[in-house]
């Protein structure tokens, strides 16, 4: 096969190269893609349909292996193990903007792997991946409904980057990745500093025309190096089956739909369904068990389109609310004696209790920089979601793809209003007690409750809310705060945090092929709105952060030391520190510029541990009375410690008064003495007497 690549610009002297035809050439489509010395595998392959799926069982995965930066895995195995955070996160990120370009009823398994061959620790690898499964996708022969383009966006001194360094993201007032078709947009995610509606909107504008020459770029490497589609086959209910639960049920259908709780929705609904598949199982002849399953998919269909119809039609909810209209909101705050902070934040149905813990910035959150950027985290958020905040049962285990995606949205939108110089690790807690939509926007106002609790000094506080979509060509229309079943059955989930003063974090996920910048901005707007009403709410519960932080929370003393004296400090291998820590039950973080800071929970032991620290750091003076201990006897005189560590001489001649003859007829070893710090030489030599120490203190 012949090796083919294309070249695509992106400002800035800056350039993507995605080539295919020398890697992984079984693959159904494969392509590397490069910027820098960053390289990035994608491969694509597809199978046929497994017997009784009811969904599109598409695979991502996106995997970091050491060996792109040069580097060796810790551990007993010196071998890559589960997948992280970040890989998970950039597999979602591949994931969500190519699902939709997939035929509706498409289920034959579809799997994409991406494997980062290179890391530079410049060019991040996440959006090349993104860029990477689209041009795979696109060159195979399965029926991708592509291309489309992926980039990220920074804001830097006033303008826009694409695919910016690490470095320059520091500097950074936005982190946008942008992934769409031309002129429309399919999937955004990232952060800003309170930056304006009109400011992202701008961003998405710049993002689209990149967008153009990437997806111009990959129909060129598709017209000479592209395998020709393959038939989409898709699963479709006999149309029998549709008429027949459509008779049955079509008007009982809209009444559940208008009952006021999801649990009575969801129990008229089961029941009626029941009831249908009784009734429809007697008038239809054939192989009843492949009926009960095209029963239930009509079912989903029929309410799928009693939703969206009332609302195109009629501008009429689930539930009976107007679009623009929001849930009863209530917050709290203080519920949890012993945490350090917790808020519980609800919104109609969904609730979100959050719990904050402050601990030693040695309790922040570490992690292996395979590509270079942050590699320590002082906050972080984890979100949770039990299986009873459905009303259901289920698996028992940790965290899932989705927990990780919305505690990483959660914690980025609210990370951007945190104060730069606290000097705490601030760990958030999640805990879902009911979901009915846009839990992970509960989290963010949940989390902003807790932390004004515990006392943090945020900046602003910050909420979350999301907009929907209903859409069927000409007719639209958009959702404010968007139930559980208007995510599931709509178009559209555009969640939007921020503060008063702008947005801090961002998510669009959408089940169709893009929409339009400006109808995106119109919901932009509809968001504001509900979340300075959203906020209004929030603060009439506690309108700012408390003056102090809990009385659980661990208290902080900060000292400044000399930077030479950081080793006397720790002492050969740590013990001294950690007879300090041991000692006194307190913690101790030491900074490069000598700034130690000294954690404990009791005002005693934090005393204490003051007073062994600063005497070890402590510097001699001249002049100075110190009562120290004998070391070692010599013939000319004896040296003295008078601070951990620093010794001086007492000579023969400043032992007393009167003429002295042995040293032992006055001091002996571990003897405590009275010595005065008569002079410090160039070289740091310490002269002391204890003759002048005597006089001084008896006169």
């Amino acid at each position: 096969m012949a090796i083919h690549q294309v070249t695509i610009e992106v400002g800035n002297n800056r350039s993507i190269t995605i080539e295919t035809g020398k890697l992984a050439l079984l693959a159904d489509g494969a392509v590397t893609v490069r910027q820098g010395d960053t390289i990035v595998l994608v491969a694509a392959c597809g199978a046929d349909p497994r017997p009784g799926l009811d969904f599109f069982p598409l695979q991502v995965d996106y995997r970091e292996k050491f060996s792109a930066a040069g580097m060796i895995p810790g551990g007993y195995f010196k071998r890559e193990a589960r997948p992280s955070e970040k890989e998970i996160l950039t597999s979602r990120m591949m994931d969500r903007p190519v699902r939709p370009l997939f035929p509706k009823g498409y289920k034959n398994d579809v799997q994409i792997q991406s494997l980062l061959l290179s890391a530079d620790g410049e060019n991040e690898p996440d959006v090349l991946a993104m860029l990477g499964i689209s041009a795979a996708l696109t060159l195979s022969s399965l029926p991708f409904e592509g291309p489309l383009g992926a980039v990220r966006v920074g804001l830097v001194d006033g303008e826009f980057v694409a695919n910016p360094t690490q470095e320059e993201m520091t500097r950074s007032e936005l982190d946008l990745v942008y992934a769409g078709l031309a002129d429309k947009t399919i999937m955004i995610e990232g952060a800003a500093d309170e930056v304006s509606e009109e400011q992202l909107r701008d961003a998405l504008s710049f993002a689209n025309e990149i967008v153009k020459k990437q997806i111009d770029q990959q129909n060129q490497l598709a017209s000479v190096a592209g395998k020709e589609k393959r038939e989409a086959k898709v699963n479709l209910i006999p149309q029998e089956v549709t008429d027949a639960v459509k008779e049955c049920c079509g008007e009982k259908v809209k009444a559940c739909c208008e009952l006021g709780s999801k649990e009575e929705r969801s129990n008229a609904l089961a029941e009626l369904r029941s009831e249908a598949a009784d009734a429809i199982d007697e008038k239809l002849e054939g192989d009843p068990e492949q009926y009960a399953s095209d029963i239930k998919k009509a079912f989903e269909e029929l309410l799928e389109s009693a939703i969206r119809e009332e609302l195109l039609e009629n501008g009429k909810r689930v539930g009976g609310r107007g679009t623009d209209e929001l849930r009863e909101i209530s917050a709290e705050v203080g519920l949890i004696p012993r945490a350090h902070g917790s808020g519980l934040f609800a919104r109609g149905e969904t609730q979100a209790l959050v719990l904050v813990t402050l601990g030693s910035l040695k309790q922040s959150q570490t992690q292996d920089a395979i590509t270079g950027g942050e590699t320590e985290k002082k906050f972080y958020l984890h979100y949770n979601f039990p299986n009873f905040s459905v009303g259901e049962t289920g698996r028992i285990m940790g965290p899932g793809r989705r927990e990780i995606g919305h505690g990483a949205l959660a914690e980025r939108s609210v990370a951007r209003a945190m104060p730069e110089d606290f000097p705490y690790a601030v760990r958030c807690v999640s805990e879902v007690m009911g979901s009915n939509g846009s839990t992970s926007m509960a989290s963010i106002c949940g989390a902003t409750l807790a932390l004004m609790d515990a006392g943090v000094p945020i900046k602003r506080p910050v909420a979350g809310i999301s907009c929907g979509l209903i859409m069927e060509g000409d007719r639209k229309v958009l959702l404010t705060d968007i139930l559980g079943s208007e995510d599931h059955y709509g178009d559209m989930d555009f969640k939007i945090a921020g503060t008063t003063d702008g947005i801090t974090g961002f998510q669009l996920d959408l089940k169709i092929a893009g929409i339009s910048i400006d109808l995106m901005y119109e919901a932009m707007l509809r968001n504001k709105t509900a979340r300075l009403d959203i906020l209004k709410t929030m603060t009439e519960c506690i309108a700012s952060p408390r003056d102090e932080i809990n009385r659980f929370a661990p208290r902080i003393e900060t000292i400044k030391i000399k930077p030479d004296k950081i080793g006397a400090l720790i002492g050969p291998g740590g013990k001294t520190i950690r007879g300090i820590t041991d000692e006194y039950g307190v913690e101790i973080d030491i900074e490069d510029d000598g700034s130690v800071r000294i954690y404990a929970n009791d005002g005693d032991k934090m005393a204490k541990a003051l007073e062994a620290v600063g005497a070890i750091v402590a510097e001699v003076e001249i002049g100075k009375i110190y009562h120290g201990l004998v070391k070692s006897v010599k013939d000319f005189g004896a040296f003295v410690e008078v601070l951990p560590g620093q010794e001086g001489l007492v000579h023969i001649s400043e032992l007393a008064d009167y003429r002295v003859g042995k040293v032992e007829d006055i001091c002996s070893n571990g003897d405590k003495v009275s010595v005065k710090v008569i002079d410090i030489d160039e070289k740091g030599r310490i002269r002391l007497s204890r003759r002048a120490a005597l006089s001084e203190m008896e006169e």
